[in-house]
C-alpha cells in the first residue's frame, strides 16, 4: 500500500485507514464483533494502520481496544481518537478514559473533535505530547460550513493533523483548507470520502466506466477513494465499514496509479453530473 509522509515527524502513514463511526458501535457479543475483527485483520494484512475513533462514537473506542488486545495487534495500529467535551478537567478525564478503553498508554493522534472548546484543550494536548502520552495533535470537522472557522484556527495555532470532509461531490476543502495544509506541513486525514446523500449507493447501481480500469479500480468505492487520494495534500482516507469484504475492497484503492488532472475532471463530471 502507498504510504505518505506525516510532515511533523517524517514517518510514513499508509493511505487507507478505517473509520469507526456507527460501524464499531456494537455490544460485547461474539457475533457482533467477529466481522469487526475481520475488518481490522484485513486492514493490517493490506498494509493499512490508521484507525480513527471518538468518545462521540458510542462504544467504538472500547470495541477497537478489545479487538486489538485480543489479536495482539496494537503495534500494527496508528490509533487516532478525539476529545469532545468542554472544560479542561473534563477534557483530561475524557482522554484518560479513551486511553483506558483503547487499552493503550499512548495515542498516536489526539484530535479536538469539531473544534469543541479547542482553546481550552490545546494546552493540555501540547503538554501531553511533550510527556509522550500522545504523539501528534489535530483538529477535525465534517461540514463545509465550518471550513472558514477551521482555517482560522489553523492559522492561529500549530497542529500536526487536520481531519476534514472531502469527496468527489464535496470539494469545498480544495479551495483553501487543503492548499493551506499542504503549504504549512499539516497532514490531512479525510473523512466522508464517499460523499453525502447516498452517492456511493447510487453509483454502485451504475456500470463501472472503462476509465476505471486505467487506474486499477474494480469498484466505485475505489474510484471515490482514489479521487480523494489524488489531491497532493491528502495523507490518509478513513472510510468506515463493518464488513471485511468492504475493507478489502477499500484497501485496494491504496495500490497502483492515481488519476491525473484530466481524468479527475472527467470523474467529477461522470460521478456527479
Amino acid at each position: 500500500m502507498e504510504r505518505r509522509k506525516i510532515p511533523a515527524t517524517g514517518e510514513e502513514l499508509p493511505v487507507i485507514g478505517c473509520g469507526t463511526w456507527q460501524t464499531f458501535d456494537v455490544g460485547s457479543g461474539a457475533v457482533e464483533r467477529a466481522p469487526l475483527a475481520g475488518v481490522l485483520r484485513v486492514l493490517f494484512e493490506a498494509g493499512g494502520s490508521a484507525i480513527d475513533s471518538s468518545p462521540m462514537y458510542g462504544r467504538a473506542e472500547g470495541v477497537v481496544g478489545d479487538l486489538l488486545a485480543a489479536s495482539g495487534s496494537r503495534e500494527k495500529a496508528f490509533l487516532a481518537t478525539k476529545v469532545w467535551t468542554t472544560g479542561k478537567q473534563a477534557g483530561i478525564e475524557q482522554m484518560q478514559r479513551s486511553m483506558k478503553l483503547l487499552r493503550t498508554d499512548r495515542i498516536d493522534l489526539m484530535q479536538i473533535h469539531n473544534l469543541v472548546d479547542w482553546q481550552t484543550h490545546l494546552p493540555t494536548l501540547q503538554a501531553w505530547k511533550k510527556e509522550g502520552r500522545i504523539r501528534l495533535i489535530g483538529v477535525t470537522h465534517y461540514t463545509e460550513s465550518a471550513h472558514d472557522t477551521v482555517l482560522s484556527v489553523l492559522q492561529r495555532a500549530r497542529f500536526d493533523f487536520l481531519q476534514i470532509n472531502y469527496a468527489i461531490d464535496d470539494r469545498g476543502a480544495e479551495r483553501r483548507l487543503l492548499p493551506f495544509a499542504r503549504d504549512n506541513g499539516i497532514a490531512v486525514m479525510v473523512n466522508q470520502p464517499f460523499g453525502g446523500g447516498g452517492l456511493l449507493r447510487t453509483l454502485s447501481r451504475r456500470e463501472l466506466p472503462g476509465w476505471a480500469g486505467e487506474i486499477g479500480c474494480t469498484s466505485w468505492a475505489q474510484v471515490l477513494l482514489k479521487f480523494a487520494l489524488a489531491h497532493p495534500a491528502v495523507t490518509c482516507v478513513i472510510p468506515g465499514t463493518s464488513k471485511p469484504e468492504h475493507m478489502r475492497d477499500n484497501a485496494q484503492a491504496g495500490f497502483g496509479v492515481l488519476p491525473d488532472a484530466a481524468l479527475l475532471n472527467r470523474m467529477v463530471i461522470e460521478a456527479t453530473g
